[in-house]
Formats: structure tokens, sequence, C-alpha cells
């Protein structure tokens, strides 16, 4: 078992105390008290585990963080990246794992969306979000992290569209955390049939050398037809810890397109888990990860297909600088029913230093035999050629690698239709490149 002190802030009183100051339904403090439970009963996460074997984390130490947070009275934000420029239906922040602000335009409101704090829609809106929050999309026992998350989450976001209301505007979600913080956030989008939107999800700290501990979820419910466009872009200091669960089940001819962008955290340990659960459904992933330094993100992939005629199509690729890591294990699970099943994974990544890891392991499990599933694994350096080739041209070769890199990522870029997330994203990594040696 991995050696983490038991941490004397999360404890059955201090846990008690802040159950008590939620004024929540008597079904949610259940969940949470049940969560609790469980997450007192599991060990922590080790390496004996193929979840965990590439990802360690001993020197993690959760009682160097005090719960619950502090209250400030300082509730000013970093800079978002992903709203800039962008002109929004509505948006949500949070800080410290603490409701900050939220916004949706009326003429939204009016057609019964829900949108805003989790905290705050789940006092005024508990029975309207009852079924959703006890369906229980992420599994709360998964693990350690996983129940504690579901003891103690605070400062989420929501975001509820009825039967066949379509948001042609995006809504911005935004989960801020000072140095040595603690981030809780849990992120529910509910798509009835026939609805769409479009949700920018966005995570920074003050700096980029900042600390702290991001404990979160994502759960995602798509009905029949619906429509979602879900970005994500990680951008926590390069002290923080970062675990994760999220999952989306999506319903009968409902398309969901996800991307998602890595860029910050000490370590990250994230389970990324789509499950197809309506004939018809169709899912595309894209993941940009760029490391630096001594991170490692660590992205554990499901496309889960249980029902025919379902199409998944997962694309992660990574850039890894100094002496960073990345581990992508992806998996494609066709149930026995899922006939006509279309899956595909792919990784990619490219090797920006000597000393940078990459670790891919695609995987399949099939129970059907009238499928196609395929997937695949490319690893290599930065070609010297092109390096050249763009430095006879005039350009540095500091910025010759920027060229690179953002070629490299291109192909994922292209899938953004929102042109301002695709430079925010393109500009923030480049930003981050240094020469390739």
């Amino acid at each position: 078992m991995t050696a983490i002190a038991t941490t004397t802030a999360f404890s059955h009183a201090t846990v008690e105390s802040f159950l008590e100051s939620r004024h929540e339904p008597d079904w949610m403090l259940d969940q949470r008290r049940a969560a609790w439970r469980m997450f007192s009963e599991l060990d922590w996460p080790d390496r004996r585990g193929e979840e965990w074997s590439r990802t360690d984390i001993r020197l993690f130490k959760l009682d160097k963080y005090s719960w619950p947070p502090a209250v400030s009275d300082d509730l000013r934000t970093p800079p978002a990246v992903l709203q800039q420029g962008v002109h929004l239906a509505g948006s949500s922040a949070a800080l410290d794992s603490r409701p900050v602000a939220s916004h949706l335009d009326p003429r939204w409101a009016q057609q019964g969306v829900l949108f805003g704090s989790l905290d705050q829609l789940l006092a005024e809106h508990g029975e309207r979000l009852r079924p959703f929050l006890q369906r229980r999309i992420v599994n709360p026992y998964h693990d350690k992290f996983a129940a504690l998350h579901a003891a103690c989450w605070s400062g989420g976001h929501v975001l509820y569209v009825p039967r066949g209301v379509v948001i042609e505007l995006p809504l911005h979600v935004f989960s801020a955390m000072t140095d040595g913080g603690l981030d809780f956030g849990r992120t529910l989008v509910v798509l009835e049939d026939g609805a769409e939107a479009t949700v920018l999800a966005e995570t920074a700290s003050w700096s980029a050398t900042a600390g702290g501990l991001h404990c979160g979820a994502t759960e995602i419910l798509m009905g029949c037809g619906a429509n979602l466009r879900f970005v994500n872009l990680q951008d926590w200091g390069q002290g923080v810890w970062h675990f994760a669960q999220q999952r989306a089940l999506v319903g009968r001819d409902a398309t969901l397109q996800w991307t998602i962008a890595a860029l910050g955290s000490r370590l990250s340990k994230v389970n990324q888990h789509v499950s197809l659960v309506g004939e018809g459904a169709s899912c595309q992933v894209n993941g940009v990860l760029f490391t630096e330094g001594k991170q490692q993100l660590t992205y554990h992939t499901l496309q889960h297909h249980e029902a025919r005629h379902c199409q998944s199509d997962f694309l992660y690729k990574a850039a890894l600088q100094d002496r960073s890591r990345t581990v992508w294990r992806g998996m494609i699970k066709v149930d026995p029913g899922a006939q006509k099943t279309d899956g595909y994974q792919r990784n990619d990544n490219l090797l920006l230093s000597e000393h940078a890891r990459a670790d891919s392991i695609p995987g399949l499990e099939i129970e059907a035999d009238d499928v196609r599933c395929t997937h695949g694994s490319t690893s290599g350096k930065v070609d010297e050629e092109l390096i050249f080739y763009a430095m006879c041209r005039g350009f540095t070769r500091r910025e010759a690698v920027r060229i690179i890199v953002s070629g490299f990522f291109q192909q994922i870029f292209d899938r953004i239709t929102i042109e301002s997330v695709r430079d925010a994203l393109g500009q923030a990594i480049a930003a981050r490149v240094r020469e390739y040696h």
C-alpha cells in the first residue's frame, strides 16, 4: 500500500461539520456520508495494480491541505483563456471550491435552462436535478480519490437543457485555485432529447508554479438526438496534484464531441469514460497533452460500446519536453449485443527531449462478432531536417520547433469549431515550447 499519512483535516468531525453547513436535501447528504464511509475503508492506490502501475503518488500527502477551504474576502479569479473573444450565453466561476459568480442570458432561462453554481441550483432545484445526481454517472467508489470527491465536492457547475432547446452560444465554466488551495469541483451537464449546447470548461491557478489539490468529477448525460460540444482546458499550476473521474452517457442518435487540452499540474491521473448507451450514438474525443519540467500526465480512456450501430473516434496527441512523462492507456470495449460497432483510437507522441518518456497502451475488448475496431500508436522525435528547412527560411530554432509542434496538433485544432478557442489553445502551447536539442 502506498504510504500516505492519514489526515487530521479530513476527519469524520470536519466532514460532518462541512455537511451541516451545506443545507442540502437529505438524499444528497446520504450519498455524501456513504461515500465518506467508503473513503475511510478504502486503501490508497498502489503500483501493484495495472491502473496505477505507471503513476507514482508516494510524494502526495493529503494532510498538507486543510478542509474545508478557508473563506477569503478576495474572490478574484485568474484571467480565463477560453472565453476571450467569445460571445457567451452564460458563465459560471468558482474559486478554491467555492462559488464566485454565475450568469445566464434570460433568453435561455425563459426556456427552462438551468446553468450556474451546482451548490446554489441544488438548493433551488433539488428535485429537478435529483434523478441525474442519484444516477451516479461517475462511480463514487471507483477508488479512494473518487470516494473523497463524492463526499466533499463543492464549488461545482451544472448545465441542464430541456428537451428540444438549442443554445446557439457557448457557455463558460471556470474553476480557479489559489496557491496551495483545494478544488473539489463537480461539473454536471444534462441534455435532454434533441437538446444542443457548447460548453467551454476551464481550470487555472494564479501562477504557473502554484501548488494545490484538485479532486474532481465531470458527468455528462445526453438524451436521444442530443448534440454536445465540450471543450476542457486544464491549466493548473505545475505544483498541483490533479485527480479526476470523467464520464459521459450518450443516448440514441446523440453526438458528443469532447476536446481535452492538458497543460498544467505536477501530476495528473484522469479516467475518461464514454459509454454509448443508445443505438446510433457517436462520439469524437480529442486530447492535446503538452508537458514540461518533471510533469506527468496520465490519461486512461474507455470507449464503451453498449448498443448497436454506434461509432467512436478517440485521438490523443502529446508533445513532451525536458524530463516530463505521459501515460495514455486506451480501451475499446464492445458488449455482446453491440453489433455494427465502429470504434477507433489513436495516440501520437512527439518527443522534444532525449529525456522525455511517453507510454502508450492501446487495447481492445470485443465480445461482438460484427464490428470494426482498430487502434494505433506512434512515438518519435522532431525531425532535424524539418528544423533545418525552417531555419534556412529565416526562422530561429525555437520558432522552427514551434511550427513543427503546431503542425503536430493541427489535426485536433481543425476539429474545434470555435476559431477563438483554436487560437487560444495554439497560443498557450506555443508559449511553452523551448528549443529542441
